[in-house]
């Protein structure tokens, strides 16, 4: 038989109280917000079930909904950026100063090539042998 264990949260200013109750215990703990106090109430659950299968319903208000809408709400808002600046036109980026212009980027170990083909390769400045035409020339 599976059993019900009930959590209930209760926001006071920015934590969270959260109680845990079932198989006749109660546990109580607090959390600095709704995510935390989630994670912290499936470690309560943890406590008082053990190894036997639970069914857990998360009250906020009294109501599963409201948990849900706020845990939910929580988790998918992005985090508050700083504005993002920009230029204005005609100025250069500070990453394509005159300086650092001709250095190429420091790619990670995991991308960079061995030497040795680092060495294979063709420097830029050579032309490209002419491609050769499979068609036999024409004789007059």
């Amino acid at each position: 038989m599976v059993e019900t264990i009930t959590a209930t949260y209760v926001q006071e200013d920015a934590d969270w109280a959260i109680t845990v109750s079932g198989r006749g215990k109660e546990l109580t703990a607090r959390a600095p917000g709704i995510i935390a106090a989630r994670d912290r109430a499936d470690q309560l659950v943890e406590e008082l079930a053990g190894d036997a299968r639970t069914t857990v319903v998360h009250l906020l208000n009294g109501s599963a909904l409201d948990f849900t809408s706020a845990y939910m709400t929580a988790r998918l808002t992005l985090p508050k950026l700083p504005p993002l600046e920009v230029p204005p036109p005609g100025s250069v980026p500070k990453q394509q100063t005159p300086a650092s212009a001709d250095k190429k980027p420091q790619l990670p170990p995991s991308k960079q090539l061995p030497k040795a083909v680092e060495d294979r390769k063709a420097p830029a400045a050579e032309p490209a042998p002419a491609a050769e035409s499979k068609a036999p020339a024409k004789q007059a």
